[in-house]
């Protein structure tokens, strides 16, 4: 099973910013399959697809109505069908993503409990009185149902009420829904916060606070991810899950090496080191002391346990990274080819979302009014009644928003950026001029040539499929450094996350130079140069 993933890149698409076919602003199926040989000679092997089925769309899709079909917004049945065929035709898979902590307040299910049958209302958690619990979009975790008398929990928005996993009717539904679609060709499955769906026995008595910390890695977690991968058959299928505010151990045992539940995890931590006192809305430069702490601690920890993780920085949910960590000016290819390396040649199955290889930036918006996110309207809302002002509230979003991530691609620097021929659902950012698919394609020094060459060095090079991990003391804290190991053979990976000259000690590498976005020294680092070197 792992041969299929180690030395393999998967490619994030958000359907609905990726590429519009019929000209009504909205990502399709068909326009996936249009980009597919774009995707082939970027050299990726899987694409995962966020949730196109059906949906009213209150949180972009993640709250599914019906599993089983495909939102018509996005295409048709024989569409996703010839997708898939046509992937697999170029040595491409998909990976869909399946949700299924909660589903829409519009799925059959939910409108059959809303009714008072009880069998469906067994099918998700209803209580008398419940816990105080925050939701992760902003305000409270349950919401009341008069006609019933009793309150819903729903961990994220009201329209998105969680599942109730304790019931086994709910499993094997969610079962049948996987190996629907493994039967349509599906190759592997992305699984949408799975820590989260084991939810504590005695949660009528649990304090007050955050509802995701207290349901995540519920009491019941392994026994269901098993239970799941092994009765829908998916074992030797690439599986991830986006794991929220987990822990390492429990993702070593989420990817054990047995295969028995997943073959790798997302986890979030290393995204949180520009979180002022922890909270997201908020604005502070990344800890770099602390970036490195926690991807040696989970890089070295998951190797040890022979545990397979995710690398990446981008996805549907996080700001670009170029803007975040890197620069989006004078050195933004140079950062931009840097965080890549970073992540690229550590031990893992690297990620690249969307425009990521392109080094698409934030997009900076300067009115609420350009804002289409849920989570990001709360908390402006929310901000602005707790005396933050406007231009402080849109400093934030403009840095944390999740749409930063979902403006749409950047194809052309032609009308809505090439993306669609009408007029985009969501703002294009105006920098499309300048970054683009097209422009980069014919440059050699381009950001989109530098990911293909570290797509292509994993399948060349087995240190950085197969090889240990071990971070490294460059005496200098802006300067992170790991060594990856084979046999006789080592890799040394440098980066410098600073905009200044920086020095280097401690660190003995003679070798030929793998890849690097400069013809520089390893004693003094560039502007965020980065640097791998090879031995053996």
């Amino acid at each position: 099973m792992q041969d299929k993933y180690k030395s393999s890149a998967v490619y994030q698409i958000y359907i609905k910013s990726f590429c519009d076919s019929n000209g009504d602003g909205i990502g399709d199926l068909n326009g996936i399959r249009s980009k597919l040989p774009y995707l082939h000679s970027l050299g990726v092997k899987y694409i995962w697809v966020t949730p196109f089925f059906c949906s009213p769309m209150a949180d972009n899709g993640y709250d599914v109505s019906d599993y089983r079909n495909v939102n018509p917004m996005f295409g048709t049945m024989s569409d996703c069908e010839a997708m898939i065929r046509e992937a697999d035709a170029l040595g491409m898979g998909f990976m869909f993503d399946m949700v299924f902590n909660h589903t829409s307040d519009e799925h059959e299910w939910f409108r059959k409990a809303l009714a008072g049958d009880p069998k469906y209302m067994d099918y998700y958690i209803f209580r008398d009185n419940p816990p105080e619990w925050s939701s992760v979009f902003g305000g409270p975790a349950w919401k009341f149902v008069p006609s019933l008398g009793k309150y819903y929990l729903h961990l994220f928005d009201p329209k998105q009420p969680d599942l109730n996993w304790d019931n086994p009717q709910v499993r094997e539904e969610l079962k049948d829904v996987v190996r629907f679609w493994k039967a349509k060709g599906v190759k592997g499955f992305r699984f949408d916060v799975l820590n989260l769906i084991s939810k504590p026995a005695n949660l009528d008595s649990l304090p007050a606070g955050s509802g995701v910390a207290s349901c995540k890695d519920g009491p019941h977690i392994h026994e269901y991810i098993q239970e799941l991968v092994r009765d829908a058959g998916i074992g030797d299928m690439i599986t991830v899950g986006e794991m929220s505010s987990t822990t390492l151990e429990q993702c070593k045992q989420y990817a054990n090496p047995s295969g028995s539940e997943l073959s790798m995890c997302f986890n979030f931590h290393h995204l949180k080191v520009d979180y002022k006192d922890g909270g997201k809305w908020t604005l502070m430069p990344p800890d770099l002391h602390e970036l490195r702490r926690i991807f040696s601690t989970w890089q070295e920890g998951m190797s040890q346990a022979g545990s397979w993780q995710a690398l990446f920085w981008c996805n549907h949910d996080q700001p670009r990274i170029v803007s975040r960590f890197g620069d989006e000016g004078e050195y933004w290819k140079q950062s931009a080819k840097m965080l890549a390396t970073f992540v690229h040649l550590m031990r893992g199955t690297p990620y690249i979302y969307q425009g990521e290889e392109l080094g698409m930036t934030n997009a900076h918006f300067t009115d609420i009014s350009q804002y289409q996110d849920v989570e990001s309207t709360n908390y402006y809302r929310i901000m602005r009644d707790n005396g933050v002002s406007e231009a402080d509230a849109l400093a934030i979003l403009g840095a944390k928003s999740r749409d930063n991530a979902r403006t749409p691609m950047q194809w052309t620097a032609g009308h809505e950026a090439g993306f669609t021929s009408g007029e985009s659902w969501l703002t294009v950012n105006p920098n499309h001029t300048e970054i683009n698919a097209e422009s980069e394609e014919s440059d050699p020094d381009s950001i989109l040539s530098y990911y293909r060459q570290l797509v292509q060095l994993r399948k060349d090079y087995p240190v950085i499929s197969e090889g240990d991990v071990r971070f490294i003391d460059t005496g200098n804290d802006k300067v992170i450094g790991y060594e990856r190991r084979l046999g006789e053979v080592r890799l040394v990976v440098l980066c410098n996350f600073s905009g200044n000259d920086e020095a280097v000690a401690g660190v003995d590498v003679k070798g030929k130079v793998l890849i690097g976005n400069y013809s520089g020294s390893h004693k003094m680092m560039k502007p965020y140069e980065t640097l791998a070197i090879l031995e053996g």
